[in-house]
């Protein structure tokens, strides 16, 4: 298939690059902001990377701004339907935009993520996962995968990081793509390692343990007022009975 044929006639807003990275248990999305029409860049601090479903899901798209915009909407739909399963949501989604007429006409993929899970869909009914937690889309796509792959095998960056680098090196080859990122990452990997090992935080005690200590404290104040006024009594019992025998020798 041709670009041409593709649909993509040089007219419409389309290039662009969007690249994920899923690694130790932590996923993060990065897009560009340039909007290009043919030759001419019309925007560069395009927005093209998306939280969904209160911040558990990340989405980002490269094509046609209306037709994407019109997935993303349906895709909300279907995470809401089935309670947030990204999985079952994605292959509902990519079904009804095979099947669906309107649908069909529409130009454009995403990149779907959660914790656990990184997705590409597009209108062809695919649900792709990648073996190696690397995806992109978009012009720069092969610049910015080959990029995050070679990070990945090379070096210990996090998921975040690894994006970062990958887009900057895609700018710099992808006359399509400028360094203007949307970067959105999900899930942490240190957290879930503390959990794995057991460790417990400041934060993990419960305040209601430290009532038992305050009122303790308190009791032994009130315990030690006590005797500071018994020994004052005693004292004052103790002179008034030294007072009463000097007066009864005189």
């Amino acid at each position: 298939m041709t670009f041409q044929q593709s649909g993509y006639d040089g007219r419409r807003p389309h290039a662009t690059t969007i690249l994920g990275v899923k690694r130790n248990g932590s996923v993060a999305l990065a897009g560009d902001g340039q909007v290009t029409i043919g030759d001419v860049v019309l925007k560069h601090g395009a927005r093209k990377i998306r939280l969904m479903h209160d911040g558990q899901i990340l989405a980002g798209f490269a094509g046609a701004v209306a037709d994407a915009l019109t997935l993303f909407g349906k895709f909300e739909a279907q995470l809401k339907a089935w309670d947030g399963n990204l999985r079952r949501a994605s292959v509902e989604l990519a079904k009804e935009w095979r099947t669906d007429r309107y649908l069909r006409r529409l130009e454009a993929q995403l990149i779907v993520a959660d914790g656990q899970s990184l997705l590409v869909l597009s209108g062809d009914g695919d649900v792709i996962e990648p073996d190696d937690g690397v995806v992109a889309i978009g012009s720069g796509a092969p610049y910015a995968t080959a990029a995050a792959k070679a990070l990945v095998a090379h070096t210990e960056l996090d998921a975040r990081a690894i994006v970062e680098a990958a887009m900057r090196i895609a700018a710099d080859i992808c006359i399509f793509t400028n360094e203007r990122f949307t970067i959105e990452s999900i899930g942490d990997g240190q957290e879930a390692h503390v959990e794995a090992d057991g460790a417990a935080s400041v934060d993990d005690v419960p305040i209601t343990e430290a009532a038992p200590v305050a009122e303790a404290t308190a009791d032994d104040d009130e315990d030690d007022e006590d005797d500071e006024e018994a020994e004052r009594v005693e004292d004052d019992t103790v002179d008034g009975d030294e007072d009463d025998a000097e007066e009864e020798r005189d």
